[in-house]
């Protein structure tokens, strides 16, 4: 909401389009008639509302009568839709009374007339679905499904958007709000935000409306109770081990894993007094007998992980730690929402580097974790205070990014398969890891809690560092260059791109070979990037 600096006298012509929907359904049992607090209908200016005496400008977008809500005339000032002053929400009796809740489970599809709103915040729905019943925000688990949106390709499209969202406008696209403060009409108000019975966002580090949109539709393709996003994904994973893990706590982690993540917890974590156990992905004996052996609070692991693809055992990983007391989070970075369910399979928390598939682009830089409200809770406290905020504008690169997501990971998993079982067979090839292959250590595990095997393919030379170096050197279609996921294919060599500072004795003891190849499939054509790679493998 917002004060117009300019009062002038109210056109007598002033109408809003009539919406019968509005106007004729009675509201939810237990939710509030938006209708009794709108200072207008049909363009009557009279109305106890306005005491001041002050004239006023009304700019409203169709359909913005039946769109109102607490929140929205709030912050419709931060899109630009709306000029207008409305009278202190402390003056409705009904103001202070939460809306009623509902529960619903979110791993069942539920009708769209079944599911009502979640918290006590009053919300808005953006779209008109032509049933008053609907009239309602979905938030959290109540936005995950719905009868109409039963795949993962319709949800990384609508989850968030189409089924509401706290934005009134009638836009396709979800508008980017830039703004660092949201401010309350007066203390009555901010007392109501801070005792729960209204909704906002009171400062950009605690939220954005944009960025709830993302979060939501990740939610969805998660199967979570909550998102937060943040800046990056090691950003993510720095929260998540400083909100999880005690002071003098323990933790265990696998050989195999991003180098940064290694690095922060082989490092920083014992300046806390935090021990920890590195163990194989697959050796779920040494996993049993660390649990027993120490109080683990938590266990942090890839699946895949970076950069051998090696995948652990969800689902008995999980029970072994919960028997225990322990925490489990999956770094899912490598498979995506869509090829492996985490959180379905056991683990509290899965987390990503949204920069990868989920932005899809190569033009953004973003992290989120889901999991249970719970267990998001406690880490979001802790990203409220280091405040690794993501931009609105990145966000809205993400929820754009994921409209194409299921798409792109269709087109990645299928030209990575196919790529990796014709480098198994070149004579130039040493080694493929990559979880589709048969070959592969864990693929019976692959098989089991994974979809699609994803679109990274890690492969050995048959040769040295300098042979290696010459084989991408020789490519054409893909960049040199870090990071994977994106449209563009992208290839390196981590000895040179990762651990360049290290020396070959050093790279060898975390078991970074001199010929291994990282190559990150995009969405080119399958025969143009397999014409690539086979001239460069022939000019060794």
């Amino acid at each position: 909401m917002a004060v117009s600096c300019c009062g002038t006298v109210l056109p007598s012509s002033f109408d809003c389009r009539p919406d019968p929907h509005f106007s004729t359904n009675p509201p939810r049992p237990g939710t509030k008639n938006e209708s009794q607090s709108l200072p207008f209908r049909g363009g009557s200016a009279s109305s106890p509302f306005f005491s001041s005496g002050r004239s006023l400008i009304l700019k409203f977008p169709p359909n913005f009568v039946r769109q109102l809500s607490t929140k929205a005339r709030r912050n419709c000032s931060n899109i630009g839709v709306a000029q207008f002053v409305a009278a202190s929400w402390s003056n409705n009796p009904s103001s202070a009374e939460p809306a009623s809740t509902t529960a619903v489970n979110p791993t069942t599809a539920a009708p769209l007339e079944d599911i009502n709103v979640f918290d006590g915040a009053q919300q808005v729905v953006d779209g008109d679905f032509g049933n008053g019943s609907s009239h309602v925000q979905f938030k959290g688990s109540a936005a995950l499904k719905a009868s109409f949106l039963r795949s993962d390709g319709s949800l990384s499209v609508h989850a968030g958007e189409r089924l509401g969202r706290g934005i009134v406008t009638d836009a396709v696209t979800t508008p980017i709000v830039n703004t660092s403060a949201y401010f309350f009409q007066n203390t009555d108000q901010l007392i109501d935000y801070k005792e729960g019975r209204c909704d906002s966002f009171e400062y950009g580090r605690y939220g954005n409306p944009t960025t709830v949109v993302a979060e939501e539709k990740l939610s969805a393709l998660e199967g979570a109770e909550s998102t937060q996003l943040m800046a990056s994904g090691m950003y993510a994973s720095i929260v998540v081990l400083f909100a999880l893990v005690p002071a003098g706590g323990h933790v265990i982690t696998t050989t195999d894993c991003y180098r940064k993540t290694r690095v922060f917890i082989e490092t920083m974590l014992p300046k806390m007094g935090i021990t920890v156990t590195v163990i194989d992905p697959a050796d779920m004996e040494s996993l049993k007998n660390t649990l027993d052996k120490h109080d683990v609070a938590l266990f942090f692991t890839e699946s895949p992980t970076n950069p051998y693809l090696r995948c652990v055992d969800i689902e008995l990983a999980s029970k072994l730690c919960h028997s225990r007391g322990a925490l489990v989070c999956v770094d899912g970075t490598f498979a995506t929402p869509l090829n492996q369910k985490a959180l379905a399979l056991g683990a509290d928390i899965v987390l990503h580097s949204a920069t990868k598939y989920i932005g899809g682009h190569n033009d953004v830089l973003a992290g989120y974790i889901s999991g249970s409200e719970k267990v998001v809770s406690e880490v979001r406290k802790i990203h409220h205070i280091f405040g690794g905020v993501l931009n609105p504008n990145a966000a809205y690169l993400l929820i754009r990014g994921m409209k194409t997501l299921h798409l792109r990971v269709q087109q990645q998993n299928s030209t990575a398969l196919r790529m990796a079982e014709i480098l198994e067979a070149h004579p130039k090839v040493a080694r493929v890891h990559y979880p589709g292959l048969p070959s592969h250590p864990e693929h019976h595990i692959a098989k089991r809690q994974m979809t699609g095997f994803g679109g990274v393919v890690s492969f050995e030379i048959d040769g040295d560092f300098l042979t290696t170096k010459k084989f991408i050197d020789n490519l054409k279609i893909p960049y040199h260059a870090p990071s994977f996921g994106g449209c563009e294919s992208v290839v390196d060599q981590p000895a040179v791109m990762s651990y360049w500072d290290l020396k070959q004795s050093g790279r060898a003891k975390v078991g970074i070979k001199e010929n291994l190849i990282r190559f990150s499939f995009g969405v080119e054509d399958f025969e143009d990037l397999k014409a690539d790679i086979l001239h460069a493998l022939e000019t060794l």
